[in-house]
C-alpha cells in the first residue's frame, strides 16, 4: 500500500469536528458562555464606546445639527461605559471563583487554538491518522463542557487530559515555526498600519495655534480617507474618495516646509481663491466672510515649552467662513490692518489658525518666515480633524497632581467644527 501523501490529506479542523458532536443543549449553553464572556471581559466597555462612536461621526460630520442631542448622549454613554469597566475590574477581582474560571478558561482556549493550528497542517494528519484528531476532539468538549458548567475543579482536571494528549501526540509538532510567528506578527502590523495610514488616525493638539476651536491636549481623531488615499512619504494623492478639502474644514498635514512636523489649521482658501485680511476680516475672492465680535476680553488657556500654564486675553469673534461657522482670536490693538493678497495655485490649500495672532500659518511661512506665503500641497494633507476624543488639558481632574493638566470630561465627543 503507497504512503498517504500530505498533500493529499485534508487537514482536521478541531472546531468543525467539536461541533459535530454538540446536542443542541450544548451548543445553547456554549453561546451562552460565549456572550457571557465578551460581556464580562474588559474590552467590552471599549468595544462598545467604539461600535457607538463610529456611527457618531458619520452622523456629526454630515448632519452637523445632529450634535446637539448626539454629543450628550454620547457623553452618558461614555460615563455609563466608565461605570460598566469599573464594576467589571471589582467583581473579576473580588470573586476567586470568578479569578480562577477566567484562568483556566483563557488557559483551555490558548491550548484548543494550539490543537487546532496544530491539526489545520496537512502532514499532521498524514501521520496520526483518524483516531487521535477524534479522541483530542472528545476530550475538548469534556474541557467545554466543564467550562459551561462553572466548575473549576473538574476543568483543571479535563484540562490536565487535554494537556496530556496534547503533550502525547502533538509534542513535535508545538514548536512554532518562524513562519507561523511572523506571519501572524505580520498580519497585526498590516491591519494597524492600513488603519493609520488609510483610515484614522489620533492626532494630539501641542499648541495653542486652534484656540479656542480646539484646546492644547485634545485628542483628535483625524479622517484620513476623506479627501482620498494619501500615499505616504510620496506625498501624492492618486483620487478623491468623498471629496477635496473645502473652506472652513479643519485640517492635520504634514509641513511641507519641514516634513518633520504635523500640524493642524483651517483651511481659509482653496484653489484659485485670492485671500486678503482687512482689520481681521476675511476675504475670499473680494467677498468679506460675516465676522461678529462676541467679547472684547475673552480668556483662553494656553501653555508655555516648559510646561506652565497662562492665561491668554484677546477678543473672540464668531466668523463665519463660507457657510462654516466657528470661533476665532484676535488681539484688537495689534490687529493688522491689511494681510495679502494670497493667490491659492491648484492642488494647494491656504490655512489659518484660529488664533489669528498666535498661529505660524500659510500668512508666515508654515512658521518659517514671518510675512512670506506657503501654500500646503493636496499630497500634503494627511486628513480632516473630525471629534475630540480624548482631552487631557486646563484645570480637568486630578489636575492639582499634574501641574494644573487634568481630564477634561467636558471634551469629550466634542465635534470640530
Amino acid at each position: 500500500m503507497n504512503a498517504v501523501s500530505p498533500s493529499a490529506t485534508p487537514p482536521v479542523k478541531l472546531a468543525a469536528a467539536m461541533a459535530a458532536r454538540r446536542t443542541p443543549e450544548q451548543l445553547r449553553a456554549r453561546r451562552l458562555l460565549v456572550w457571557r464572556e465578551l460581556l464580562t471581559s474588559l474590552w467590552a466597555p471599549l468595544c462598545i464606546i467604539g461600535l457607538a462612536f463610529v456611527p457618531y461621526t458619520v452622523l456629526i460630520e454630515f448632519a452637523p445639527a445632529a450634535a446637539a442631542w448626539a454629543q450628550p448622549a454620547m457623553k452618558g454613554l461614555g460615563l455609563l461605559m466608565v461605570a460598566y469597566f469599573v464594576a467589571l475590574l471589582v467583581w473579576r477581582n473580588a470573586s476567586p471563583k470568578e479569578k480562577a474560571l477566567r484562568a483556566l478558561r483563557h488557559e483551555a482556549n490558548e491550548l484548543l487554538s494550539e490543537n487546532e493550528r496544530i491539526l489545520q497542517k496537512p502532514q499532521v494528519r498524514a501521520k496520526l491518522g483518524d483516531p487521535v484528531p477524534e479522541r483530542i476532539a472528545e476530550q475538548a468538549l469534556r474541557v467545554e463542557s466543564a467550562s459551561v458548567e462553572g466548575n473549576a475543579e473538574r476543568l483543571r482536571e479535563e484540562l490536565k487530559g487535554l494537556e496530556a494528549l496534547t503533550a502525547q501526540h502533538l509534542g513535535p509538532f508545538r514548536k512554532q515555526s518562524a513562519a507561523d510567528f511572523i506571519g501572524g506578527f505580520g498580519k497585526a502590523l498590516l491591519i494597524a498600519l492600513v488603519i493609520r495610514t488609510f483610515i484614522v488616525e489620533p492626532y494630539r493638539i501641542p499648541s495653542g495655534s486652534m484656540l479656542p476651536t480646539l484646546e492644547i491636549g485634545d485628542q483628535v481623531f483625524v479622517n484620513k480617507f476623506i479627501y482620498g488615499v494619501r500615499v505616504p512619504w510620496a506625498n501624492v494623492v492618486p483620487f478623491v474618495i468623498v471629496r477635496p478639502p473645502a473652506r472652513g474644514d479643519v485640517i492635520v498635514f504634514n509641513n511641507p516646509v519641514d516634513e518633520s512636523k504635523d500640524y493642524i489649521k483651517r483651511v481659509v482658501g482653496v484653489p484659485g481663491d485670492k485671500v486678503e485680511i482687512f482689520e481681521g476680516v476675511v476675504h475670499i475672492n473680494g467677498k468679506p466672510q460675516k465676522r461678529d465680535l462676541v467679547a472684547a476680553d475673552f480668556t483662553v488657556h494656553n501653555i508655555t515649552d516648559d510646561g506652565r500654564w497662562y492665561d491668554q486675553q484677546e477678543a473672540r469673534f464668531d466668523e463665519d467662513l463660507d457657510g462654516v461657522k466657528h470661533a476665532a482670536l484676535q488681539t484688537l490693538s495689534r490687529m493688522p490692518q491689511h494681510e495679502g493678497p494670497y493667490e491659492v495655485p491648484a492642488d494647494h490649500v491656504f490655512v489659518m489658525g484660529d488664533n489669528r495672532d498666535n498661529s505660524a500659518d500659510s500668512r508666515h511661512g508654515l512658521g518659517y518666515g514671518y510675512g512670506k506665503a506657503e501654500y500646503v500641497p493636496y499630497g500634503h494633507i494627511k486628513g480632516k480633524a473630525m471629534v475630540v476624543w480624548l482631552s487631557l488639558g486646563y484645570q480637568g481632574l486630578l489636575h492639582g497632581l499634574f501641574g494644573g493638566t487634568g481630564l477634561r470630561v467636558d471634551r469629550f465627543f466634542e465635534p470640530v467644527r
